[in-house]
């Protein structure tokens, strides 16, 4: 059930400031004409703070609105989940998304998960991970909620909601794939497996997954990791070979060697597979001598391994949202 909900916004207090500059220099300060019959944007571009109540938790997400946002037009829409023990913000200021956002056009909703404490927060994926997996909190309704709260705000393109995320922020985007089938049109997880030893989506949803060869904090062939979820994680091959059946897409692939643009010593190899059930694709983008990371951003703490450069993420799952929009 959605609750009260609270929103913090930079643009609006970006706009107030502009205002008093105005009034102090003899300007007069009014707002924007809005086109006849349009109502006006409850969202203004930048970043907002929700918090809404699902399942008797007080929950919250941001949300980032591109500069060419109109309320009257169907906008594509991103869940992007943060990795175990960080959040929202700490994501968002990470992976990079909102300049993507802002160049294609799409909302980005930044879900924050459960923890003992504020900014230590992890989700229930299945078998990881942390507070969330232990408390049995249900992200699946979160995301519904989530879900309806923005379409309150917005007019959501409902053919175009992806999802994306870090680590354990992966493994959700493979659970909502599976859940959320009727809702989700395709997800990229970087970084982490199905947390499920299968999936059962209502209908196909195409996967990009992006993964390291050298993570050891989510191994690429499976195993214990060592971050501190103490997961015995699924292999990359489990997630991928799950979803070529899912898809209905053939089991030979075709392999294509990226080029070498940066010397961070890594080399990305991409595994092709579709197309399959009403065009769906699963892709698994191998990054050869890559760690636990976002590839086109800087590693943030050295422990993590490799970061590559030789793609960008951010432009390489647009691109494949783009391609895959759900029929409606």
């Amino acid at each position: 059930m959605i609750g009260t909900i609270k929103t913090r916004s930079a643009a609006r207090v970006f706009g107030l400031a502009l205002c008093i500059a105005s009034l102090a220099t003899g300007s007069s300060c009014k707002a924007a004409p809005s086109r006849p019959g349009v109502p006006e944007p409850r969202l203004l571009p930048g970043d907002h703070e929700r918090t809404l109540r699902v399942g008797g938790r007080e929950r919250s997400y941001i949300v980032h609105v591109p500069p060419s946002f109109r309320q009257d037009e169907p906008t594509p829409l991103v869940l992007a989940f943060h990795g175990g023990a960080t959040n929202a913000r700490s994501h968002m200021e990470y992976c990079g998304l909102n300049d993507k956002a802002d160049g294609a056009g799409f909302l980005v909703a930044y879900p924050n998960g459960t923890g003992r404490l504020p900014r230590v927060l992890t989700f229930n994926a299945g078998n990881c991970c942390g507070y969330a997996m232990d408390h049995d909190v249900d992200d699946v309704a979160f995301v519904r909620a989530l879900l309806a709260d923005l379409r309150s705000e917005a007019r959501i393109d409902a053919g175009r909601i992806f999802a994306t995320g870090m680590s354990n922020g992966a493994m959700m985007a493979y659970l909502l794939a599976s859940e959320m089938a009727d809702e989700i049109a395709a997800i990229a997880p970087v970084a982490g497996p199905m947390g499920t030893e299968s999936a059962s989506p209502s209908e196909p949803v195409s996967v990009i997954h992006f993964h390291g060869t050298e993570d050891h904090n989510a191994p690429f062939e499976g195993g214990r990791g060592d971050g501190l979820s103490d997961t015995d994680f699924y292999s990359v091959r489990h997630s991928i070979d799950n979803w070529i059946a899912l898809d209905q897409c053939p089991t030979s692939e075709v392999r294509e060697e990226l080029p070498d643009i940066a010397d961070d010593g890594t080399h990305v190899i991409r595994h092709t597979y579709g197309p399959g059930a009403g065009g769906a694709e699963v892709i698994l983008i191998e990054i050869v001598g890559g760690g636990h990371t976002w590839p086109g951003k800087d590693v943030r703490r050295g422990s993590l391994g490799r970061a590559t450069h030789d793609i960008s993420a951010n432009d390489m799952m647009w691109e494949f949202f783009e391609r895959h929009p759900k029929a409606r």
